[in-house]
């Protein structure tokens, strides 16, 4: 004969034990939502560090700042142009940009009307919400002299 625990000496049966073990429907229930929750944020916030981290193309481009402002509801940042002349008399192309960082913006901002070099970097896949207007993000800024 097999003796069983008495079940009020607090000995417990192995499959009670188990049921005790396992998580009930609510708690799998609250990791799922969770994991549906932070699972999208954590892609997309990785997302957009990537795309803020790599740059798809960079280079420079000479020309007039035509127009310069800081521009945004609820993230403002600095949007320009400049208008790029090949020879006297021509149409100008316009290239528009966006500067991050305060120090250039500053810099662009004393050198508007006068003819510059601007440094970029184009960051694909950007949302424009915050990030800028443009995929152009401007690094730095030097006057250039007038012959």
């Amino acid at each position: 004969m097999v003796d069983s625990p008495d079940p009020r000496s607090g000995a417990s049966n192995p499959a009670t034990a188990l049921a005790a073990r396992r998580p009930g429907w609510k708690r799998w229930l609250s990791r799922g939502l969770l994991i549906l929750l932070l699972g999208p944020a954590l892609i997309v916030a990785l997302y957009t560090w990537l795309a803020l981290s790599v740059s798809y193309s960079s280079g420079e481009r000479a020309g007039y700042v035509q127009k310069f402002s800081r521009k945004g509801w609820v993230c403002k940042t600095w949007e320009g142009e400049l208008a790029m002349v090949n020879l006297p008399g021509a149409v100008a192309e316009v290239f528009p940009f966006t500067v991050r960082d305060e120090a250039v913006a500053a810099r662009i901002n004393s050198m508007v009307g006068q003819r510059v070099a601007v440094s970029y970097e184009q960051h694909l896949g950007l949302p424009s919400s915050c990030f800028g207007d443009t995929s152009y993000f401007v690094v730095n800024v030097k006057a250039i002299a007038q012959p």
